[in-house]
């Protein structure tokens, strides 16, 4: 029965949560562009008075979307591969997290379970293969759509990803130099060690330059900002997917963020620790999870004070109101918020109570993992966001020379250097 259970835990999150991060994703990039443009953002659309910071505005769209008329128009000749590129997109974005871990391996009843949706060793060459398998979605919609515009941003789209997986791989080939494995779980793992007993051993620490060449190659993998050549405005007026609209278009648009979400983990599981808690391991967390619990239900409620305390300056109106209907919302999702918090409360109490190192103690350090890994990925999609609305778009020949002439040889450069320390260090 616990077999079940884990398998379907498992492969629901690795299924729901990039889904529901669309959403997440959707919000931020948003919210993120007002904040850097200097402006508010969306806080208009609401449901009863309720805004949700904006989150509203995203129904509004899923609505708008869905009851779109679907379009195909006559000049479309194949039109199966005219459908069937936004599924490649959006599938192979989603399926490609199934093998990134968001805990360490969990011990119930003297069973060991891993916790990603697919129990696949060769995690990071099923990431690398899904990712090179996505641009023939991409391609397919350009060509499939007959139109001068989607051919260019197609043949745009491949020749980025062929210039850019390269170096990409070539980061892995030195990560890999120095964890030993092509599993990502136990890439984590070897990332919950300290170096000097005091500096965690993340990626980012031991392959700085390969952290830079692989980020930078994972943003044109996305084709975000500044590498969305294949969907240049100016140039191609929509790229690719130019002859798509209503729920077709809506599939790539979500393929594109739940692409960001994957590709954050992937970065976060490489060079951030991925699932680790900074300075903490899995076993120190196990055998110390009374103090953590206890540390965790003191700084809870001054979090909450401060957080709550912020969501009144920021729910006001600007101009004086009888009964502010701003108030009121901010109001409810203070006394929401802190009825959650009351709730972590009690179950961390529970974890007080609790045999020390038994199954209590397993799950609390399991779901302090995943919500330590969501945290990183969540500020891993802020530097996405942060990126495309600081820096423009390139030109395509700097697109090119930049994979070509300056990637590609600073990551052999980087594989030569690595495999010399390490062969020194051994």
């Amino acid at each position: 029965m616990l077999d079940t259970v884990m398998i379907i835990v498992r492969v629901a999150f690795s299924a729901f949560v990039p889904l529901c991060f669309i959403a997440v994703c959707v919000w931020m990039e948003r919210r993120g562009a007002g904040y850097f443009q200097d402006r508010s953002g969306p806080n208009r659309a609401n449901i009863f008075g309720f805004r949700a910071a904006g989150l509203v505005q995203n129904l509004a769209d899923a609505v708008k979307l869905i009851f779109k008329e679907d379009i195909i128009s006559g000049h479309i000749k194949h039109k199966f591969y005219f459908v069937l590129a936004p599924v490649i997109v959006f599938f192979t974005a989603l399926v490609s997290f199934a093998v990134v871990p968001f805990a360490d391996t969990l011990v119930l009843g003297g069973k060991s379970y891993i916790m990603q949706g697919i129990p696949f060793d060769l995690g990071i060459l099923w990431f690398l293969a899904l990712a090179g398998f996505g641009v023939y979605g991409i391609i397919l919609a350009g060509w499939s759509s007959t139109n001068k515009y989607g051919v260019l941003g197609g043949l745009r789209s491949a020749a980025q990803v062929i210039s850019y997986e390269i170096p990409m791989g070539l980061a892995i080939v030195s990560i890999l130099v120095v964890y030993g494995t092509v599993n990502l779980n136990e890439m984590a793992q070897f990332q919950g060690q300290l170096l000097f007993g005091f500096i965690p051993m993340w990626g980012a620490i031991l392959q700085p330059l390969g952290m830079v060449i692989f980020i930078i190659a994972a943003f044109a993998e996305t084709n975000r900002t500044p590498f969305d050549l294949a969907e240049g405005e100016s140039e191609l007026v929509a790229g690719f997917h130019v002859e798509y609209s209503a729920m077709k278009f809506a599939v790539f648009f979500m393929g594109e963020y739940v692409a960001m979400f994957v590709s954050s983990a992937i970065i976060v599981t490489l060079f951030f620790g991925g699932y680790q808690v900074p300075f903490l391991s899995t076993a120190t967390l196990i055998n110390g999870a009374k103090p953590v619990a206890f540390l965790l239900m003191v700084i809870l409620p001054v979090a909450m004070y401060y957080f709550a305390g912020w969501i009144r300056r920021s729910n006001v109106s600007h101009y004086p109101r009888e009964n502010d209907p701003r108030v009121f919302e901010a109001n409810i999702y203070i006394k929401c918020f802190w009825a959650l918090v009351i709730f972590i409360e009690l179950v961390l109490l529970a974890i007080l109570v609790s045999e020390s190192g038994g199954a209590t103690a397993h799950i609390f350090v399991a779901l302090l993992q995943v919500c330590t890994f969501l945290l990183k990925v969540t500020m891993m999609i802020f530097v996405y966001i942060w990126v495309r609305w600081t820096l423009p778009r390139f030109r395509y020949d700097q697109l090119q020379k930049l994979g070509w002439q300056m990637l590609l040889p600073l990551a052999l450069l980087n594989i030569f250097i690595t495999s010399a320390v390490v062969v020194a260090l051994s």
